[in-house]
């Protein structure tokens, strides 16, 4: 296992943020990758600082504090690749990540009722749906499951799954009409207005929304480039990784509507357009084409990170930039006092 792999494990099976010192210490401690270097520590963090250099969205690691990391997306996450298992005879099933076989689960055997953590977990590795080296695939099922509740929820989103308390989840949309689902069809419809907003912003006022975006991002040193055309930079600045690494980075948006899909050329403009030790980014309000993802991951190419509309107005919502988050009190009875009531 790579020293990459096995941060990968460390932080799935932690479901937390780790400094480090921690990361490299469970490491070393189960085994899971060695070296005869002297200073293991420093390694394991560089291969984490230049995987988010490199990689930029799309590394599975985030920095969350100096020096302590997590993962990026802890649901999409599985710990080493999983290999084609039998469904009990049923037909082949590639292995899948721990919400995807989560949901799985709850789809076939929950009947519409919440089920234990513990029980999704079994489910989930009896039919194969999951591998993992680690000891505590339960702990790690339920971690991945919270954080994802975290993140769809910060970014106003209708959690695929529901916590119902006592290490129950179920699926969200078993709820129906109820307050949840109210609540993401009003934040669904807010993101669309914002997407709507963006389009028709002057085009100095949308740059300067990027910029703030990017600062809170982890950017420093934004600058707004030009209020001119469409082409070239538009934003430049950079992007510090864990106090350590710090990328020179040069932006291009493209405000397009949603059926103008950014193409291959635009990439190839853009890496044109780099300076030296500058790495890419192309912000569109609508989407890529095929070509133009491959052409931002081609080998020996100075890379270039696409963030899409979508994507976009999910990161402004996040950081409550162009969009602010409100809070209310909902109150619920407490099992034990609802019981001691009923009698």
């Amino acid at each position: 296992m790579s020293a990459r792999e096995a941060a990968i494990q460390v932080l799935s099976e932690a479901g937390e943020p780790l400094h480090a010192k921690e990361i490299t210490k469970r490491i070393l401690a189960n085994r899971l990758w060695a070296t005869n270097g002297k200073t293991p520590g420093a390694t394991i963090e560089a291969q984490i600082c230049t995987d988010m250099q490199k990689r930029g969205a799309a590394s599975p690691f985030v920095r969350t504090a100096p020096r302590t990391f997590a993962l990026r997306n802890p649901a999409a996450q599985t710990v080493e690749p999983v290999p084609t298992v039998s469904n009990n005879g049923s037909g082949s099933i590639a292995g899948v990540s721990f919400t995807e076989a989560a949901e799985r689960v709850l789809n076939e055997y929950g009947h519409k009722s919440p089920m234990h953590y513990r029980e999704i977990t079994a489910k989930a590795l009896q039919q194969g749906w999951i591998s993992t080296s680690g000891k505590t695939p339960q702990a790690s099922m339920y971690s991945q499951l919270i954080t994802e509740i975290r993140r769809d929820k910060n970014r106003g989103k209708l959690p695929r799954f529901v916590q119902h308390g006592q290490g129950f989840f179920g699926l969200s949309r078993w709820m129906g009409r109820g307050l949840a689902f109210e609540i993401e069809q009003h934040n669904k419809r807010v993101r669309q207005r914002l997407h709507a907003h963006l389009l028709k912003m002057d085009p100095g006022e949308f740059e300067d929304l990027i910029g703030r975006l990017l600062a809170e991002l982890g950017f420093e040193g934004v600058e707004v480039t030009r209020r001119s055309q469409d082409g070239g930079i538009d934003v430049r600045g950079t992007l510090v990784v864990g106090d350590v690494i710090r990328t020179q980075m040069a932006v291009q948006v493209k405000r397009w509507k949603s059926k103008n899909h950014v193409q291959a050329p635009v990439v190839q403009q853009v890496r044109g357009s780099l300076g030296t030790h500058e790495q890419g980014l192309i912000i569109t309000t609508s989407e890529f084409s095929s070509g133009a993802k491959r052409e931002a991951e081609r080998p020996n190419a100075l890379p270039v990170a696409l963030m899409n509309g979508e994507k976009l107005v999910e990161l402004l919502a996040e950081y409550q930039v162009g969009i602010k988050r409100q809070a209310h009190d909902l109150f619920e009875i407490e099992e034990d006092a609802e019981t001691d009531l009923s009698q």
